[in-house]
Parts: structure tokens; C-alpha cells; sequence
């Protein structure tokens, strides 16, 4: 579907989106790593840290990251987090 360069593209394009929320993560202990951006416009993300462990992060998660993530590039079609912990 895609190339490597028009997935590199986007990588760096999901990247500055976080880097809009990335203060907040830090403050409370945390970050995401972008894993990849899949050849079907999917980012894979993983929260480190605290985020990784928080019982909010599926919120954050959801209202921040994926938020971000799919207003600053709409050619991304979904957000996944690999170790997103449930809340309780």
C-alpha cells in the first residue's frame, strides 16, 4: 500500500502530534513511544513509564493521544496502544 518513506512521513507526523501532550505525560512519570505506523495507516503506540501502569491511561489514551494523533493526521485510520491497562 504505502512505502517505507510515506510511513517514515508519518511516523515523524504522529511524533509532533504527541509532542503537544508529552509535557503532561512527564509531569506525572510517563511518555509513549511510537512503535509504527502499519502499512494499513494504523499507529502503534506503547505508553512507558507511569503511563504504562496507570489506571487512567486508557482515558488518557483515549482523550489525549488518540485525540491528538487523529487530528494532526488524518491519514491515520486508527490508534492502538499495545499495553494499555484496563479501568477499574
Amino acid at each position: 500500500m504505502g512505502t517505507a518513506t510515506d510511513n517514515e512521513f508519518l511516523v515523524d507526523r504522529v511524533e509532533t502530534a504527541l509532542n503537544s501532550i508529552r509535557p503532561y505525560l512527564e509531569a506525572d512519570g510517563g511518555n509513549v513511544k511510537v512503535l509504527e505506523v502499519t502499512s494499513d495507516r494504523v499507529a502503534r503506540l506503547e505508553l512507558v513509564g507511569a503511563c504504562g501502569s496507570c489506571p487512567m491511561s486508557a482515558m488518557t489514551f483515549k482523550a489525549g493521544l488518540e485525540e491528538a494523533i487523529l487530528k494532526a493526521v488524518p491519514e491515520i485510520l486508527r490508534v492502538e496502544a499495545t499495553n494499555l491497562t484496563p479501568a477499574f
